[in-house]
């Protein structure tokens, strides 16, 4: 069984999250830039003294297709890399993937990771 790893972070620690991926052997990945809300119902910014409520936040979403058995090891190393302790830090989803295949070569499975 595969499985999906998908990360919300913050914008910084897009690459110190890679960089330890990097050293456990997770190479493959897919970035992107997205904008959502949790709890905190967005944030309220000032800016040349005047206020402004931004509800939706920037943020990083990581994709990430991996075995069954790396998926712990992938979401310790997320967890630790993008920890800074306050509201923001983002979540963490694992998801089942039911197959893989590659287009260029039409491969099935772990060989298509």
């Amino acid at each position: 069984m595969f499985k999906k790893v998908e990360a919300i972070i913050r914008p910084e620690k897009l690459d110190i999250v890679k960089n330890n991926l990097e050293n456990i052997n997770c190479k493959g990945l897919t970035v992107s830039n997205v904008k959502g809300r949790g709890k905190q119902l967005g944030i309220v910014e000032k800016y040349r003294g005047n206020v402004y409520n931004v509800d939706l936040i920037s943020k990083i979403k990581l994709d990430i297709i991996t075995t069954e058995t790396e998926v712990e090891k992938i979401v310790d190393t997320i967890k630790s890399s993008a920890f800074t302790g306050n509201v923001g830090d983002g979540k963490i989803f694992v998801s089942d993937i039911e197959d893989i295949i590659r287009i260029r070569t039409g491969e099935r499975g772990v060989n298509a990771i």
